[in-house]
């Protein structure tokens, strides 16, 4: 190749650039963009309600919903939102999260060596059913400070279903409420 070719396509190169930083200028001159003067939608009306801790934040009891609940669907659940984090098999290693394996009235922060976090530590009683209910719809909420970066599970229905999963997870699952 002699030297006027590699001229030319360099000199193609820098045409193009030009071409497409004039087009790009142009472009916004055409296209303008206008910001609203208020927000169409009220967002701190809706949110207020939810700040109060009004009947929507309570939280449905588990034991009417375990008596319908579909441990196969809970293992689906499971498997999607938990497997990530969770191994769920008899002495299955943690990983960034704790074995779910026998989870149902064990004690909190139950995995030995496991690095819970202070405020887990400091969680005193067992996983019984409420408990894993009231965790699995807020996390962040049933233990502040909680290294778990899980939203929870807003429908009480798949809750039971995954606690009745949770609770086939032993050698003799323990009875429902």
């Amino acid at each position: 190749m002699d030297s006027m070719q590699i001229n030319k396509a360099i000199a193609a190169i820098l045409i193009a650039g030009i071409a497409f930083f004039i087009t790009g200028l142009i472009g916004d001159q055409i296209v303008r963009v206008h910001h609203l003067e208020h927000s169409v939608l009220k967002i701190e009306e809706a949110a207020a309600p939810a700040a109060t801790g009004g009947a929507k934040d309570e939280l449905t009891p588990i034991g009417p919903l375990l008596a319908a609940a579909d441990p196969a669907a809970g293992e689906g659940l499971a498997k999607k939102l938990c497997s990530a984090c969770h191994s769920f098999n008899e002495g299955g290693k943690a990983g960034v999260g704790p074995n779910l394996y026998g989870i149902v009235n064990a004690k909190h922060a139950h995995s030995e060596g496991f690095g819970y976090s202070d405020g887990m530590k400091a969680k005193a009683g067992d996983w019984t059913y409420e408990e894993l209910n009231a965790w699995l719809k807020k996390p962040a909420a049933y233990v502040p400070g909680t290294r778990m970066a899980f939203a929870g599970i807003n429908s009480d229905k798949q809750r039971a279903d995954v606690i009745d999963y949770l609770r086939s997870l032993a050698k003799t699952p323990a009875p429902l409420p």
